[in-house]
């Protein structure tokens, strides 16, 4: 069952940019997309309204592991599945919960049929295997849902990350034959992406990339990178796995990035983006903005009662000056949280939006090179 389609609609001449489109039942999304992440069923500090109306976004992500710990798969499932439970209508992507699993290193242990790993919360043991993972992401309900795998750390000796590789394959084969044995929960299709793994492995990549396009799935994903790295890999892995999927499914390069990042990456043929960093660094005083990054925390922003980003169509931005979010950030205020978030989801939201645009008019390379050195740029 699935009611998901892909169509490009536009290509740069000078770059391997691509400007698409994908449909789920909750909706279309426009690509290039940066889609953020609710890792609890809330991007953290803004609503789902503010999602919609300030922020733009057309598709969110949540987190199988957290959601599964808390509320739990009861709740979510009384409650008719994740869109119901937050009240989101768009499209939502669940990961597999696997990079929260790899993330816990000292308190897991993988094995052929799955993963032990202990409660972050309350330190009680649980099992995560193939067939469990896609079983709670139906109960979650979220339209885009991924294979369970194995990232390994960087720098990981070859023939650990080729076993890894190779049993994120085998469980690919079990994610598919789970869904295959089970309906959706909610009246909608749910559909799979699998991921591409083989760290920074040309060989391996290769492999990844043959084996998982040769499942027939609706889009790829491609893991395993931004884990510690340097960026010049990132981008030389990420566009090497983009010349080895297919052309006529969606590519999501999971977990990256800075905006900068995003830019290198749609020019190297992704479509799909997701990443922390604009709630984590807004959290954090740092902005994303059309004339460059701010560290709002700083004194010279203090009578500074121009809009926060003037260049940036959005009502937040424009409506709330730098000396206030300021005020409001060293005050503790939530509020502040709230607007510092919005704005680089927005910010977010615009780039890639720019992107397509370009993309579609021609002028691409030219406009990402202009733009990568004006909003790299320390104000």
């Amino acid at each position: 069952m699935s009611a998901f389609s892909f169509q490009l609609i536009g290509k740069d001449h000078h770059t391997r940019a691509r400007a698409g489109s994908f449909r789920t039942e909750h909706g279309e999304v426009m690509t290039p997309i940066f889609m953020p992440v609710g890792t609890a069923g809330t991007v953290k500090a803004v609503s789902q309204h503010q999602l919609r109306d300030d922020v733009g976004a057309r598709i969110i992500l949540g987190n199988t592991y957290h959601l599964y710990l808390r509320p739990g798969l009861d709740v979510l499932q009384a409650a008719g599945g994740l869109h119901r439970f937050m009240n989101w209508e768009g499209p939502i992507l669940t990961d597999s919960g696997g990079y929260q699993v790899f993330s816990l290193a000292a308190n897991r242990k993988i094995t052929e049929d799955g993963v032990v790993f202990q409660s972050h919360i309350d330190g009680s043991r649980h099992l995560f295997t193939p067939e469990n993972v896609m079983d709670t992401q139906r109960r979650i309900g979220a339209d885009i849902i991924m294979a369970f795998d194995e990232c390994p750390a960087w720098p990981s000796e070859y023939g650990y990350v080729k076993r890894s590789m190779e049993l994120t394959h085998r469980w690919l084969d079990r994610c598919m034959l789970r869904l295959e044995e089970t309906e959706p929960l909610y009246g909608y299709a749910q559909n799979l992406f699998p991921i591409v793994q083989g760290g920074t492995h040309e060989d391996l990549r290769r492999e990844s990339c043959a084996f998982i396009s040769s499942k027939g799935a609706v889009g790829h994903a491609i893991g395993g990178l931004s884990v510690g790295e340097p960026t010049e890999m990132i981008y030389e892995y990420c566009g090497f796995c983009c010349e080895n999927l297919p052309e006529d499914k969606p590519r999501y390069l999971m977990g990256v990035g800075t905006p900068w990042d995003i830019l290198e990456c749609i020019a190297l043929g992704v479509d799909m983006f997701d990443c922390v960093m604009p709630t984590r660094n807004g959290r954090n005083a740092m902005l994303f903005t059309t004339g460059g990054v701010i560290n709002i925390d700083n004194k010279k922003w203090e009578f500074d009662l121009s809009p926060i980003d003037e260049g940036l169509p959005n009502s937040v931005s424009q409506y709330y000056s730098k000396a206030y979010l300021r005020h409001l950030i060293k005050a503790k205020e939530i509020l502040g949280l709230t607007i510092a978030s919005i704005q680089n989801l927005s910010f977010y939201m615009w780039l890639v939006g720019e992107a397509r645009r370009h993309i579609l008019e021609g002028d691409f390379a030219s406009w990402k090179k202009e733009t990568v050195e004006v909003i790299k740029r320390r104000l």
